[in-house]
């Protein structure tokens, strides 16, 4: 029988390997920044807000004792994305990881909201998605080796009312990780997903004690609670790592039995 694991590898050890998160600066972001240091990782925290990607970053190179910086930017930005990335490997050399984790949503009945909220929500979360996956890419191939990890949702994978902008940019990252999974496969790039469901993020804190939210997100929960930020982290960790060598183009769902009722 051949040995089940991968020779001299510690497998979710990032030692050496650099990460770049977008949305870092705080909610699941900034908790899988944390957790990737904790595995050894530098980090490079990608947000719009300067002085809060820095602060950020000084507190993971505080407490995990790892390299840690900011780059300010704009994930709809071509420009700026180019230029997140050479920065990272300006800083760090190489780019390892890169966790799409910049998300917006704006919700309301379909005949209440604007097209401007729709193409908002899409710009970020798709647009943003695909434009940081493009901008990692070549200093990827050129490694032969990276993790790209997209933060989708179950809302990419089952419908709720009242999020028309979010469930269809969610489902556009679904198949966008598919599809760029099967692209970058033969360069040993890992592109999967994380599907997070309800997370008591900054997001989600204005509707966490609604009616609503007590009856669609907390009770369609087989845990029937909101999950803490530091329980995205294992996901993350593991996805990064060479534990995760043989997924390509997956749906990881970390959403306390919601999708499974």
């Amino acid at each position: 029988m051949e040995d089940s694991t991968l020779p001299g590898i510690k497998l979710f050890d990032l030692s050496g390997q650099a990460a770049i998160i977008t949305g870092g600066s705080k909610g699941l972001g900034l908790a899988m920044a944390e957790g990737l240091a904790s595995a050894g990782a530098s980090i490079m925290i990608v947000n719009r807000n300067k002085a809060e990607g820095e602060a950020a970053a000084a507190k993971i190179a505080e407490t995990y004792g790892v390299p840690a910086k900011a780059y300010a930017t704009d994930v709809t930005d071509q420009a700026e994305t180019e230029a997140m990335a050479q920065a990272t490997m300006d800083a760090f050399g190489r780019i390892d990881i890169l966790i799409n984790s910049a998300g917006i949503n704006i919700r309301g009945a379909i005949d209440e909201l604007t097209t401007d909220d729709f193409k908002k929500v899409m710009d970020v979360n798709v647009n943003g998605t695909w434009l940081c996956s493009r901008a990692v890419t070549p200093f990827m191939k050129a490694q032969q080796g990276g993790k790209i990890i997209n933060i989708a949702s179950t809302l990419g994978l089952v419908g709720l009312a009242n999020r028309t902008p979010y469930t269809a940019s969610k489902g556009a990252v679904v198949q966008m990780t598919r599809a760029l999974g099967l692209e970058l496969a033969s360069h040993n790039i890992n592109v999967n997903a994380i599907c997070p469901g309800p997370f008591l993020t900054e997001m989600n804190i204005p509707i966490a004690g609604t009616p609503e939210a007590k009856k669609f997100i907390v009770g369609a929960t087989a845990l029937a609670r909101w999950g803490e930020l530091p329980e995205i982290q294992g996901a993350a960790i593991f996805l990064s790592s060479p534990a995760a060598s043989y997924m390509v183009g997956s749906m990881v769902t970390v959403d306390g039995g919601w999708t499974a009722k």
